[in-house]
């Protein structure tokens, strides 16, 4: 048996739906694993023991419809006896039909339902207390009577990863026997991003509360005037805890150096789901206008702390989408303040 699992796009989405490769292994023992993915998304699945092969989609394959063709005819030679899309746009499910494969399952769109033999509605509400991300994906295997089990993506860097990471840290003097905390300090864009004198305020209290603490700031090279922007507005004596030149080279290296840390704590978006895939504690902050059940389930209260305007004050999200930066302005870091504090006690 040969079963495709589509994922295309965001790096945090090929994180989360490599869980389906998984619960598919414990199943299918036999069968060959092979997961769709855009080639810039391999780092968070690469080492992964329960996928036989990636196929990779390419910006040239998105980009040219010839391109594109002759990738779908790769598809249909693979003969796959089933396809799994997750990604659920007019590209995948094309690469899901042209495969021809006796089993194609995707979520129900009533544009694209008659190309499929499974469609699957998605919940609004989780069922299991885990995030709506989590078990829609595990609604896509319901056709092959597997059923919802509470597991959490993972990142499996190698040792000698792990062991550059060290290297690098001691090269730039950080302890390791002492905290290491992760910064997301911006969002995946504007609007997802934590204003920056609040973040600063944040990392006062980061800086306070934890006497040795060492902080690191996630950012790339193309953010370096961002990152500084915050790290200015920050404290003299929070500022002598930030290490604001060590980061990740590579998203392999990012990783290995996160695996280190105590925690990481920052912004919602990919970098939090990676840190919890490394089994690391999380504190995040949701974007006002995010719908925080998508991707927090109130099963990870016990590591896992994600917090959100609307848990302190009533307002229409809708309004919120049209006003993101205002409804930042007012989700304070007084608000915020106590469950950091109670985070990084609880995880030192």
């Amino acid at each position: 048996m040969k079963i495709l699992v589509i994922q295309q796009k965001m790096i945090g989405d090929v994180l989360t739906t490599s869980i389906l490769l998984e619960s598919l292994r414990k199943r299918y023992p036999a069968a060959e694993l092979h997961y769709l993915i855009n080639s810039h998304t391999l780092a968070v699945v690469d080492n992964n023991p329960f996928i036989d092969k990636f196929i990779f989609v390419t910006p040239n394959i998105e980009a040219s419809k010839i391109d594109f063709y002759k990738f779908l005819k790769t598809i249909k030679a693979e003969d796959y006896d089933i396809t799994i899309d997750a990604y659920g746009k007019l590209s995948s499910t094309l690469i899901s039909y042209f495969s021809k494969a006796k089993m194609r399952i995707a979520y129900y769109k009533k544009y694209t339902a008659f190309l499929l033999t499974h469609p699957i509605e998605r919940i609004q509400t989780p069922k299991h207390h885990s995030s709506l991300a989590l078990e829609n994906r595990f609604r896509l295997l319901e056709p092959l009577n597997i059923s919802f089990k509470d597991i959490q993506p993972q990142i499996y860097l190698k040792p000698n990863e792990i062991e550059g990471a060290k290297t690098l840290l001691a090269a730039s003097g950080i302890d390791l026997e002492k905290p290491l905390f992760m910064i997301s300090v911006l969002g995946s864009n504007a609007t997802k991003t934590y204003p920056f004198k609040y973040m600063a305020t944040l990392l006062n209290t980061i800086a306070h509360t934890v006497e040795n603490a060492q902080i690191l700031f996630n950012y790339i090279p193309s953010q370096r005037v961002q990152a500084e922007a915050i790290y200015k507005n920050c404290l003299p004596e929070t500022k002598a805890h930030i290490f604001l030149d060590v980061y990740g080279k590579s998203l392999r290296e990012f990783l290995a150096i996160t695996s280190l840390c105590t925690a990481l704590i920052g912004n919602e978006g990919g970098a939090n789901n990676m840190a919890k895939a490394l089994s690391l504690p999380t504190f995040t902050i949701f974007s006002p206008y995010l719908n925080k059940k998508n991707w927090f389930g109130d099963n990870e209260t016990k590591q896992h702390i994600a917090v959100h305007l609307s848990d302190y004050i009533a307002y229409d999200i809708s309004l919120a989408k049209k006003q993101p930066r205002e409804y930042y302005l007012k989700f304070k870091p007084n608000f915020i303040s106590e469950k950091l504090i109670s985070f990084l006690k609880i995880n030192i």
